[in-house]
């Protein structure tokens, strides 16, 4: 057994989920994964296997037909995926998100309406924060939901960066709303926004215009959402009470943040696992490169930072778990794995040399997808904002 990436103290029932996992990224995922992605194609067979083993209602609890497992049983599920190819675990992340807000935030009604079929992945999710001009600053969404006489809303704006957003079926979307607070915070909404899958106009005033052509991340769909005047129930609020939305998302932003740290270790891992066996199978001057001092420390350095990853995403995982608060350890896990996965996942590109920028090796499109864990949930500039502002706040002189 590789002594990396092993985590203490797992159930036997996670310890079987987690077999069964692996066993499909290695049989069903890495053979096919480089085609599929250089071709951009949508990797169905690869879902539908994925919803037979039960991993989009992982979560989800088992009165609404789900498995009911931990945060940290799908972050260890998401870094077996992510090492095989990382966009396949991005399918799934969305629809996680949108899953867990249901579950903690949503009304009886939303969760029963919607939480069982999205445990057999009928109902898919999509995650709506973003916009074209907002980067970072949530405070600054323009999408506006105005309530009419009988009490049902007309949402307005342009969302961007949807990951799964022609996929999707369901889309928790955060807009503004007026609600009379002092805060920006407070006039906020999340709406759950029933649509149908495809491009074009998928709902009443719902239009996914297209698929964005990205660097890497691809096989799995970027899009912008656009809405006109899409007249929605005041049923569909998340939770019922408008003026939440702000806290609902940051809330599942936490997790996606955690999904993120480990689809950032699945990318490390699998650039040592490459890095590794390429350096045993290259020779110079007589020897497999790994024999080299040059090349043995450098494979040493990556298999420290790849323990150090899995270890913080573990630890932020099981916090997340307990119901405690853990946005500076989740921000700590999602910076420290994505910059160690960057450091790896290019450290096993320069082991393969020349190879390695020949589309016929696995680490060249690593090195394309890598770069999105840089920005997803958030920048590393951001994390240490929270992180800073939050240990001031801890050791404030007195």
């Amino acid at each position: 057994m590789p002594r990396l990436c092993q985590t203490d103290g797992l159930s036997e029932d996670q310890t079987e989920i987690l077999k069964a996992v692996r066993q499909f990224v290695d049989e069903q995922i890495i053979p096919v994964a480089q085609e599929l992605e250089h071709n951009d194609e949508y990797p169905q067979e690869i879902i539908d296997g994925l919803k037979e083993l039960g991993v989009f209602g992982l979560t989800i609890p088992e009165e609404f037909g789900g498995l009911g497992e931990s945060l940290l049983t799908y972050a260890l599920v998401v870094e077996e995926i992510a090492r095989g190819w990382m966009s396949v675990s991005g399918v799934i992340n969305t629809h996680f998100i949108v899953a867990y807000m249901l579950v903690q935030h949503g009304t009886q009604e939303q969760k029963e309406k919607y939480l069982p079929r999205m445990a057999t992945g009928e109902v898919r999710g999509a995650f709506s924060m973003s916009e074209p001009g907002l980067g970072s600053d949530v405070s600054a969404v323009s999408t506006k939901a105005t309530r009419a006489d009988d009490g049902s809303y007309s949402i307005t704006g342009q969302k961007m960066w949807l990951t799964n957003g022609a996929t999707s079926t369901l889309v928790a979307v955060l807009t503004k709303t007026d609600e009379g607070a002092d805060s920006v915070y407070k006039n906020m909404t999340t709406f759950l926004v029933e649509k149908e899958a495809g491009f074009g106009e998928t709902a009443q005033g719902v239009t996914v215009p297209g698929k964005i052509d990205k660097m890497g991340y691809k096989g799995v769909e970027t899009t912008e959402l656009i809405l006109e005047d899409h007249r929605i129930g005041a049923d569909q609020v998340l939770g019922g009470e408008p003026g939440k939305g702000f806290f609902q998302m940051m809330d599942g932003v936490e997790v996606g943040r955690v999904n993120v740290a480990a689809r950032a270790c699945g990318l490390a891992w699998r650039g040592f696992e490459l890095g590794i066996a390429y350096a045993q199978q290259r020779k110079t001057f007589g020897k497999a490169i790994a024999e080299h001092q040059a090349v043995l420390f450098r494979l040493a350095e990556m298999a420290t930072k790849v323990e150090v990853a899995h270890t913080m995403m573990v630890k932020a995982a099981r916090l997340k778990d307990t119901g405690q608060r853990m946005d500076v350890e989740a921000g700590m896990a999602k910076m420290v794995a994505s910059e160690y996965a960057n450091e790896v996942v290019e450290d096993s590109f320069r082991i393969h040399g020349g190879y390695g920028y020949s589309k016929e090796y696995e680490i060249e499109r690593l090195m394309r997808e890598v770069k999105f864990m840089l920005i997803g949930e958030g920048t590393s500039d951001i994390q240490k904002m929270i992180i800073g502002r939050s240990l001031l706040k801890d050791y404030q002189l007195r």
